[in-house]
């Protein structure tokens, strides 16, 4: 095992009120302090009562999808949480992961990769 499931983070306009919404249909805690990630006006968190992290995001020009029309496909990424942020990079790459950020200096906590299918997740250091 690499990492563990941290979140699942959806792209949107308005990350608190589409919160907001999940946390109507799920329960929980929306915007809970978390020691893994702040919250702002570009990204809220809920927190279930079944343990689940759903995450939203703030895109520019989001454009929703409009499933099943490929040309607009379902968007999402999920965040992983690894102890050692190099190490994972080594086995994800051997996997066949695509780096796509890294801010090359080490200060940052996360990298975004694409799977073997281009979909979008992230290692964070926790």
């Amino acid at each position: 095992m690499i990492a563990e499931l941290q979140c699942v983070v959806l792209d949107c306009e308005d990350p608190l009120r589409l919160a907001d919404f999940y946390e109507s249909l799920l329960g929980g805690t929306v915007n809970q302090p978390d020691r893994r990630w702040g919250v702002d006006d570009n990204w809220s968190t809920l927190h279930t009562p079944a343990g689940l992290v759903l995450a939203f995001q703030r895109v520019t020009d989001y454009r929703p999808p409009n499933w099943p029309d490929p040309a607009g496909p379902q968007q999402f990424h999920l965040d992983f949480g690894v102890p050692d942020l190099d190490s994972a990079h080594a086995q994800v790459m051997r996997l066949g992961a695509r780096l796509l950020l890294d801010d090359g200096d080490g200060a940052r906590s996360w990298r975004i990769y694409a799977d073997l299918a281009g979909h979008p997740f992230c290692l964070v250091r926790h």
